[in-house]
């Protein structure tokens, strides 16, 4: 692995100048004064955070096109990020294959990868993971900036100040270093945490969280996911796990989950609980997601059954998460999006009938993102990673 030298430590690393910058990447343009509106923060705090900022070239100050004047006067300037400054990479790791993208500091997607896994086995992925951030550090080379990180996203329950995935039931892993292990490998910083909050960073700067304090993301597919803010916060939880909504048990009579429990979201809704249960009600040998959903859209009663019971229990899991923490929206993705159509009424019905008073006032939504993605949100963490103090 060549070397890729990224030692550069953001300017002004306090956590006035993370809250600035974050607060520019996510609204910017923005003249100084309203910086300071939007973080709360006095006037001085932020040209004192700001000036080194643009001094390093992370931030750069446009000329106002209609010369705004301050109250003291002077120009009123817009500063926005610089893009081009730093480069980041961006992983999700899947059972099948590795997506990865290439980003700028804005984190737009500059290259995008998928390769498939051969093997889920910990050594087999992350050789498959050098050899992906080799190819994309060729092409980073075109751009002539550093890579500052690397991040990488996996599903389960992931550590991210240790840089541990505790246990991952798609790969089948428990207690793997995996941070320590990619940034020996690849030389570069790595931040490490599980897909669904990597997804819900992207979605808090730069898609449907954008200006919200409180929100949660929800996805469905391969398992049941939920990515929490509160306050402004992407929420972790002390142990590391919140949010799991795909294991919170509305049927105790229900089926087996891989948890161990009955009953789970996850064990009714998601695409693996799907497609067993079609077999079983139908009789029918459907491979995987995509038949089981061909055979729904062909109109077999039991299939369709099936996906209305998913549709219910995903409605009831986001009633929990309005019931407990009152977001302003929800927000629906995952790639069992496919099935939306067979199970989006019953979703309504059930998150109406179990949402308590005003939650049910909760703008639910759905937001088809594809697994590039859910990579850009990995690349997302290794930039939050770089610009925030106490994330490093």
């Amino acid at each position: 692995m060549r070397s890729t030298s990224p030692t550069e430590a953001f300017p002004a690393h306090t956590p006035a100048a993370s809250q600035i910058f974050t607060t520019v990447l996510s609204h910017g343009p923005l003249t100084r004064s309203e910086i300071a509106g939007r973080t709360q923060l006095s006037a001085a705090a932020v040209t004192k955070a700001v000036r080194p900022l643009i001094e390093a070239g992370y931030l750069v100050e446009d000329i106002a096109e209609d010369a705004r004047q301050s109250v003291l006067g002077r120009p009123a300037n817009p500063v926005r990020v610089d893009g081009g400054r730093a480069l980041f990479l961006g992983i999700k790791v899947t059972g099948d294959e590795l997506i990865a993208v290439l980003t700028d500091l804005c984190c737009r997607i500059r290259v995008a990868r998928r390769v498939p896994l051969t093997s889920r086995e910990p050594k087999a992925v992350l050789t498959s993971v050098a050899g992906l951030v080799q190819e994309l550090l060729t092409e980073a080379d075109g751009f002539g900036v550093q890579v500052r990180g690397l991040g990488i996203a996996v599903s389960g329950d992931v550590d991210r100040a240790a840089g541990v995935v505790r246990y991952s039931p798609f790969l089948e892993w428990r207690d793997v270093p995996l941070a320590e292990l990619a940034a020996t490998t690849t030389g570069l910083p790595v931040t490490l945490d599980n897909d669904v909050r990597a997804l819900t960073v992207a979605e808090q700067w730069f898609g449907a969280g954008v200006g919200l304090s409180d929100f949660a993301l929800v996805t469905v597919g391969a398992g049941i996911g939920c990515g929490l803010v509160v306050h402004g916060q992407v929420v972790a939880g002390a142990h590391g796990v919140a949010g799991e909504i795909g294991h919170v048990a509305i049927d105790p009579a229900g089926p087996r989950c891989h948890c161990g429990n009955r009953g789970c979201v996850e064990a009714i809704a998601s695409d693996p609980a799907i497609v067993g249960r079609i077999r079983e009600v139908t009789g029918a040998s459907v491979a995987d997601a995509t038949a089981a959903l061909a055979l729904a859209h062909d109109g077999d009663p039991g299939a369709r059954e099936v996906y209305a019971r998913a549709g219910a229990a995903i409605g009831r899991g986001i009633a929990t998460v309005a019931n407990l923490l009152g977001p302003e929206r929800v927000i629906i993705s995952g790639e069992g999006l496919a099935a939306y159509d067979l199970f989006a009424e019953q979703i309504r019905d059930a998150f109406a009938a179990a949402a308590f008073g005003s939650a049910a006032d909760c703008d639910v939504q759905t937001r088809p993102l594809p697994f590039e993605e859910w990579a850009r949100g990995a690349a997302a963490t290794a930039i939050q990673s770089f610009t925030t103090s106490d994330a490093r």
